[in-house]
Parts: C-alpha cells; sequence; structure tokens
C-alpha cells in the first residue's frame, strides 16, 4: 500500500475526530495549547490504536464489531451532545469547565470516533500491509487534524459562546446520527 492510500485513509478516519476537536474547541473559553495537544493525543492515539486492534482481531471478529460500532458510536456521540447542549442551557458557571478533557470524556470520544478504524485494521490484515508505517500516518495526521479542530473551534467560541456550545452539542448529535444511517445503509 502506497503512501497517498495510506495518507488518504489517515484523512479519512481523522474526520469524526476533527468534527468533535471543533466542538471541543467551541466548549472553551480560551485557547489553550494543552488543550488542543491532549485532543490531539486521545484522538490520534486512538485512531492508531484501534486499527491495532482490529489487524490482530482480523477476520474472526469483523461480524460482530460490524454489526454494533455505529451504534456505539451513534450512543456515546447522543449522551456526550445532550450534555453539552444541557451545559450550555446551565447558570452555574462551576459545571462549565474552562476545558472538557477529562479522562471519561475524552476516553468516550476518543472510542467514539475511532472505531471505523477497527475495520480499516481487519482489512489491513486480509491484503497482509505491514502495519506501523499506517498507524504511524494515521495517528499523526489525526492528531494534527485534531489539534487544528480545538483552535478553529475555540475562534469560534469564544465570540459566540453559547450559540456555539450548542451547535457543537448539536453537530455531535447529528454525526452521531450520520454515522448510524449511514451503517443502516439508510443514506
Amino acid at each position: 500500500m502506497d503512501f497517498i492510500t495510506i495518507l488518504g485513509i489517515g484523512v479519512a478516519l481523522s474526520m469524526d475526530a476533527f468534527s468533535v476537536s471543533i466542538c471541543k474547541g467551541l466548549a472553551t473559553k480560551k485557547f489553550s495549547f494543552r488543550t488542543a495537544v491532549i485532543c490531539g493525543i486521545w484522538f490520534g492515539g486512538f485512531q492508531a490504536l484501534m486499527p491495532v486492534i482490529g489487524y490482530f482481531l482480523g477476520a474472526q471478529f469483523e461480524h460482530l464489531i460490524v454489526a454494533i460500532d455505529h451504534w456505539i458510536a451513534f450512543g456515546l456521540l447522543l449522551l456526550i451532545g445532550a450534555n453539552m447542549i444541557r451545559e450550555a442551557f446551565s447558570d452555574d458557571e462551576s459545571e462549565k469547565p474552562d476545558s472538557t478533557t477529562g479522562f471519561k470524556t475524552m476516553f468516550l470520544l476518543a472510542v467514539a470516533t475511532s472505531i471505523d478504524a477497527l475495520a480499516v485494521g481487519v482489512s489491513f490484515a486480509f491484503l497482509q500491509v505491514n502495519i506501523l508505517i499506517p498507524i504511524l500516518i494515521i495517528g499523526v495526521t489525526t492528531f494534527i487534524f485534531s489539534f487544528g479542530g480545538v483552535a478553529i473551534g475555540n475562534f469560534f467560541g469564544s465570540r459566540y459562546s453559547k450559540p456555539a456550545e450548542i451547535t457543537g452539542g448539536v453537530i455531535l448529535i447529528l454525526l452521531g446520527t450520520k454515522i448510524l444511517l449511514e451503517h443502516l445503509n439508510v443514506i
């Protein structure tokens, strides 16, 4: 598999993480290099880890993973998006952390945005691709897109705080719905 193909896969896989990173940026009051790096590490790390897991699971469990991956992603994104909208309407500023990069939230988002990478890992196993180079490219690409997404989201979020946070929540819900509908072959 050539570099351009792997890079294309990396860019495609990073789009969900990019969207969620924009939402993370929308939810922060002030741009933080630390927040952008944390998002990049979580999303890039999981986008690199999931193909490895898929690679080693191979075809043995593919039918089980493909049968439920879209439901898991939909459920996680729906819950996190709804929570973001709820927090936007909350008057309690202590409920609105400046950075929403806690372990639980980031873990759930990283899993939700990287489940499709599991199937990519299975296909790498079928194609007998050396997994090291693709996971490095996928991880770095997703890191860059995630870092940039936080910066872009914060640029708009700092100017339009409440509407931006609501928009971010709606985007997460719509992203989860899109994933579900695509896997159910509705769209």
